[in-house]
């Protein structure tokens, strides 16, 4: 596949999802790192793995189960993302965010983004959720902005609005659904770097003090694509660790899924929620 993903392939896919699905999906939503869970809660799911899909780039990173769950979802129907794929897995960010477009094309007006951060705020403790209020685009900033190469016009336009990249509609029933459940939602702004090497802690020193509450190595990408089609975008963070701002700590991928173990279930309390309340 070319380094900048044309409409005829993003088209070629979408036309695969919907040749095995009847549904017609509203809401897009990907599970970041040890959020798989959600998907298996999906009544009478069409289920699709990456690897059936033409131009799908496929993910290599342990904790990302790879193909789509697409049915209902708290009287929603939804299309699910079970694992993503990363720009550090080698793949363009035009083909990282595919996905995202094949969304657009499939009609689906919601994308929500889930992901696993290590906290930079320094209140923040492992097992928090964080409400994304908006991003810090490390990646894009430095040359690899998903919407770089020839605009697609048929998307969105070629200089798109990132004010407000985050929907405030829903942003305020996330808020509610967390306050009915009891759940303790942190909100702040995520950093998205390239990865796969996590932080030094200069760099989380850095982010700091550039106003970041959480890092990862995905979902900005994604937000940007959606923006420039015009969906509407939520975004949670579970923070699977603690910052090291001092050199004390080493941080692994295990710990991150570990994590997800005690995130996942707010997470799909409050996209259940939010669902619900549309």
């Amino acid at each position: 596949m070319t380094k900048f993903v044309t409409l005829e392939q993003i088209d070629q896919s979408a036309d695969a999802v919907r040749m095995r699905t009847s549904y017609k999906p509203r809401v897009g939503i990907i599970l970041g790192s040890g959020l798989n869970a959600l998907a298996d809660s999906v009544q009478k799911a069409d289920s699709i793995p990456y690897s059936d899909l033409p131009n799908w780039p496929v993910s290599t990173v342990f904790g990302h189960a790879g193909r789509l769950v697409i049915g209902e979802l708290e009287g929603q129907s939804v299309l699910i993302m079970q694992g993503r794929v990363h720009f550090y897995e080698g793949y363009s960010m035009s083909q990282v965010t595919l996905p995202v477009r094949v969304m657009q094309r499939l009609g689906l007006e919601m994308l929500f983004v889930t992901n696993a951060a290590g906290g930079v705020n320094p209140d923040f403790v492992p097992g928090d959720v964080m409400l994304i209020t908006d991003n810090l685009n490390m990646m894009g900033m430095t040359g690899a902005n998903p919407l770089m190469g020839p605009n697609i016009d048929a998307l969105g336009p070629r200089f798109p609005d990132m004010s407000r990249a985050y929907d405030r509609d829903l942003m305020a029933l996330a808020r509610k659904v967390a306050g009915e459940s009891g759940i303790a939602l942190r909100e702040g702004v995520y950093c998205g770097l390239s990865g796969p090497s996590f932080e030094s802690p200069a760099d989380l020193r850095f982010l700091r003090l550039a106003g970041a509450d959480a890092v990862g190595m995905s979902t900005v990408p994604e937000v940007i694509v959606a923006r420039h089609g015009g969906m509407r975008v939520l975004g949670f963070s579970g923070i699977s660790n603690k910052a090291n701002l001092d050199g004390s700590t080493v941080t692994t991928h295990e710990e991150v899924i570990e994590a997800g173990k005690i995130i996942t279930p707010k997470v799909e309390t409050l996209i259940r929620g939010v669902l619900r309340s549309l």
